[in-house]
């Protein structure tokens, strides 16, 4: 395993000249030996030509790529010694589970008797002991893919293995098990993990910390507990969570703020001029008419989604949304209600950026 520091950029034409010709922006980013990371953001955001740099499939137009400490740029995957699990299952048909297993082993020459308890191992934690002398042609699509991931992990030896949205063709049901599933070998193997998906629960559940990208930029690296409670750019805020980040644009003028037409005392001290704040729908809360805080809105829709409410308002030119419980009083659509939007869980934003 190998801790993986990168300080580059990379553009697939020649000579960029502005943000929009980069499909990654200039970053510094490392990742620790051992651990489990996930880049996650929207379809073209650069989270799989960041992987594909990692593994040496594509080298970066600007800048170095290290493996703990060594300049490994141009070098390829074999020479990185890295393993790779694509989105589609990569396997051999008319070989058994198996023999699909060891055969990166073979390739290393490893002696029998150590290949066949690295086998037994891999397919025990995959729970497909019991399939070890099956083909792999007769094997469903979610087997098969546990076979990729398998031989991406076999190896004891690889500085780290990378995943390229490999549940895509999970049926829904199983994806879960499989999350666990390499979860539970991370911890057993301490392997370095990065994981790539636009799928904020696979990333959330999967990873000890999160790479939320956006547009070629990783706009924050945290826990999951740190993009939910403090999301440090408002792309953070939307994107994770369901539904995302309340957002209000207000003004702050000597320590009162003007949220949707409300004068509200400022909760701390926050740069004057124009500010966004931003909400959980967790922790936007009833409140009575007038209290320190809160805003007047109108109901605009109430459903009951069966482990809470989730109520609807319009407060000026922002629709709110609000996570209550199931025993919550709500007024009906049309009639006015009171929002607590100063909370000891709300974030202010200046320029799209968290106010320290």
């Amino acid at each position: 395993m190998a801790r993986i520091d990168l300080d580059l950029a990379h553009a697939y034409g020649p000579s960029p000249m502005q943000e929009s010709d980069y499909a990654l922006l200039p970053l510094q980013m490392s990742f620790r030996d051992g651990g489990a990371y996930a880049l996650l953001g929207p379809s073209g955001c650069g989270k799989t030509t960041m992987l594909n740099i990692i593994s040496g499939l594509l080298a970066p137009s600007e800048g170095s790529v290290r493996f703990d400490g060594r300049d490994v740029t141009r070098e390829t995957p074999q020479q990185r010694n890295i393993a790779q699990v694509f989105q589609f299952p990569v396997v051999y048909d008319t070989m058994t589970v198996a023999q699909n297993l060891a055969f990166p082993l073979h390739n290393r020459k490893l002696p029998a008797e150590q290949i066949r308890r690295r086998v037994g191992q891999i397919a025990e934690m995959l729970d497909m002991s019991g399939q070890l002398n099956q083909r792999a042609a007769g094997l469903a699509a979610d087997a098969k893919q546990k076979i990729s991931l398998g031989r991406g992990l076999v190896r004891d030896d690889v500085s780290a293995v990378l995943f390229d949205e490999p549940l895509t063709v999970i049926d829904p049901h199983l994806k879960w098990q499989l999350r666990r599933k390499l979860k539970q070998i991370h911890r057993e193997l301490k392997l370095t993990l990065i994981y790539v998906t636009h799928d904020q629960v696979e990333a959330l559940t999967f990873a000890e910390e999160v790479v939320v990208m956006t547009r070629g930029k990783a706009v924050q690296v945290g826990s999951a507990e740190a993009l939910f409670e403090r999301p440090a750019h408002t792309f953070v805020g939307h994107f994770i969570g369901s539904p995302g980040m309340n957002f209000l644009p207000l003004t702050s003028t000597a320590g009162m703020l003007e949220i949707a037409g409300t004068r509200l005392a400022a909760p701390r001290t926050l740069p004057e001029g124009p500010l966004k704040l931003g909400i959980r729908p967790e922790y936007l809360s009833l409140a009575e008419p007038g209290s320190a805080g809160a805003i007047p809105a109108t109901v605009t829709r109430l459903q009951d989604v069966g482990t809470h409410l989730m109520l609807s308002a319009q407060a000026g030119e922002s629709l709110l949304k609000a996570r209550l419980a199931n025993d919550a009083v709500v007024p009906a659509a049309g009639a006015p209600v009171w929002l607590r939007v100063i909370d000891r869980k709300s974030c202010f934003y200046r320029d799209e950026e968290l106010v320290p």
